[in-house]
């Protein structure tokens, strides 16, 4: 498998150690040079967590606002739901990607145009996950969050936009590991396993999970008729808030496990896709968890930050 997708092996292995790295310097207090430690914080931070640092007046100037988070996830919407499309006239009428789709895809693995003429019931149900997940985060970005005025790094948000145009190239390379020249190919329907029906569920129940957390978050600057109160950081409490920090960093772990369990778990490149969210997920909690023990004195010590009894 290493030799299969190498290239974009490579690069969620490589994302994954530059956050693993990144904990580990704020978890230890690991200090850098003064001015690099300054540039540091600034682009590990973003929200209610820049709040602790000072910054000067030159760094103001790479912030956007945190309400664009939405741009995201209309980026993955769109560009996952063309990858959806031409994956499904691929099924349906047989039609080939497209040349530059086809190109793309041989720069992140060095396969041929033929590991992508039989799509397997794995890569179109992580990519129907996929979007679904996009859409859903989508709205509740629109319709159920409430944003302070926080804001995020310019360097965060073009790494965010690029995030779901890669993701989305990365399910379609899974391909290439699943399909073996000289074998038989089987009907779609007979491909249906334990995997894709257990990794459905769990991808269902985090959902909700990271749905009911974000809702319990935006009902604390709202009252009972969704009128927007105050923009001001309260403690969480409820749900899963009661044993972690963050249960929508969690769950968004999660998801993404309930993918890897949709391939059978026996894909490298779903894991180290994996391995990047935990990393990327247990920075964002640590910050916040500590954000929160700053702020409230009265904030439960047996929670953790995003993973109970352990992170």
């Amino acid at each position: 498998m290493f030799d299969i997708i190498l290239t974009v092996n490579i690069i969620w292995f490589s994302l994954a150690l530059c956050f693993m790295v990144a904990f580990c310097l704020y978890k230890f207090s690991l200090k850098l040079p003064y001015e690099l430690d300054r540039v540091f914080q600034d682009l590990i931070r973003y929200g209610k967590t820049k709040d602790n640092i000072k910054r000067q007046s030159w760094q103001l100037v790479y912030d956007v606002s945190k309400r664009c988070f939405y741009h995201f996830y209309a980026v993955s919407v769109m560009w996952n739901g063309l990858l959806l499309l031409f994956s499904l006239r691929s099924v349906v009428i047989g039609e080939m990607f497209p040349d530059w789709l086809m190109d793309l895809l041989w720069c992140l693995t060095g396969r041929s145009r033929t590991a992508w003429k039989e799509l397997q019931l794995s890569v179109l149900l992580l990519q129907v996950l996929l979007w679904i997940h996009s859409l859903r985060r989508l709205l509740e970005c629109l319709f159920v969050s409430v944003f302070s005025n926080g804001v995020i790094h310019v360097v965060q948000y073009t790494f965010g936009l690029a995030y779901y145009v890669l993701l989305g190239l990365t399910v379609l390379c899974i391909n290439a590991s699943s399909t073996q020249e000289g074998v038989k190919s089987v009907a779609l329907f007979y491909q249906l396993t334990w995997h894709h029906v257990i990794g459905t569920l769990l991808f269902v129940w985090a959902s909700l999970l990271q749905h009911r957390s974000l809702s319990l978050l935006a009902n604390l600057r709202t009252d009972h008729s969704g009128k927007v109160e105050t923009l001001a950081h309260k403690m969480p409490q409820g749900g899963w808030f009661d044993w972690v920090s963050c249960p929508h960093y969690l769950a968004e772990l999660l998801i993404y496990t309930a993918m890897s369990v949709c391939c059978g778990c026996s894909s490298l490149t779903c894991w180290l896709v994996v391995l990047y969210v935990l990393c990327n997920q247990a920075l964002a909690a640590q910050l916040c968890h500590d954000y929160y023990r700053s702020k409230f004195e009265t904030y439960p010590c047996h929670r953790k930050a995003f993973i109970p009894f352990i992170l």
